[in-house]
């Protein structure tokens, strides 16, 4: 089941829902972050490491503990930024979606059912004008800018798109969290795993 999300843009109730109940989304980088961030309140787990043998395993392990499993297809080891890459994590994996930073990639999983986060680097105004040019043909899900803790620039993205925003990169305490999520984002991601139990 799908909800508009303005824009002529649908998202998986699941993901939208796991959003909404759990802003702190568990963000994992090695196996000792998977292990921990199963005991985690995070219902969604952005998965930023692995290859083609252990994507499978890593894929399985969170579902198996009832979470959303989403793979940052740009970082798996032995996988190049084509939709085949899609392919294969939609076929040998159980993931609940991906995230990229390629247009390309998003609309091709969007294509296959998957639920997808389109991440954005604001290192400059034309970085900022990028996401505005890139949307309407990615029409990603979510988008995802790094850095997190922005909270000015945080209210004008959401004053002018209408879709879920996720704030990753130098989130550090709940100080940061309690700022970007007062500021508008929709949710929070972190490889700090203090901020994983806030």
């Amino acid at each position: 089941m799908t909800q508009a999300l303005g824009r002529g843009v649908y998202m998986n109730r699941e993901f939208s829902n796991a959003i909404e109940a759990s802003p702190i989304i568990a963000a994992i980088k090695d196996d000792d972050g998977l292990s921990h961030c199963l005991a985690t309140d995070s219902r969604i787990i952005f998965i930023l490491y692995g290859d083609l043998i252990s994507i499978p395993r890593i894929v399985a392990q969170i579902k198996e503990a009832g979470k959303m499993a989403m793979v940052h297809i740009d970082l798996i080891h032995g996988l190049q930024a084509k939709e085949i890459a899609v392919d294969f994590i939609k076929t040998y994996t159980d993931a609940d979606g991906i995230i990229s930073t390629k247009a390309n990639l998003i609309s091709h999983a969007r294509e296959l059912g998957l639920a997808t986060v389109m991440r954005f680097f604001l290192i400059d105004s034309m970085a900022y004008d990028s996401i505005l040019r890139q949307l309407p043909t990615a029409r990603p899900d979510v988008i995802e800018i790094l850095p997190g803790p922005m909270p000015k620039l945080i209210s004008r993205i959401k004053s002018q798109i209408r879709l879920p925003l996720i704030c990753g990169g130098l989130v550090s305490d709940k100080e940061d969290v309690v700022s970007i999520l007062s500021a508008g984002a929709d949710a929070i991601s972190s490889t700090r795993e203090t901020v994983w139990f806030l």
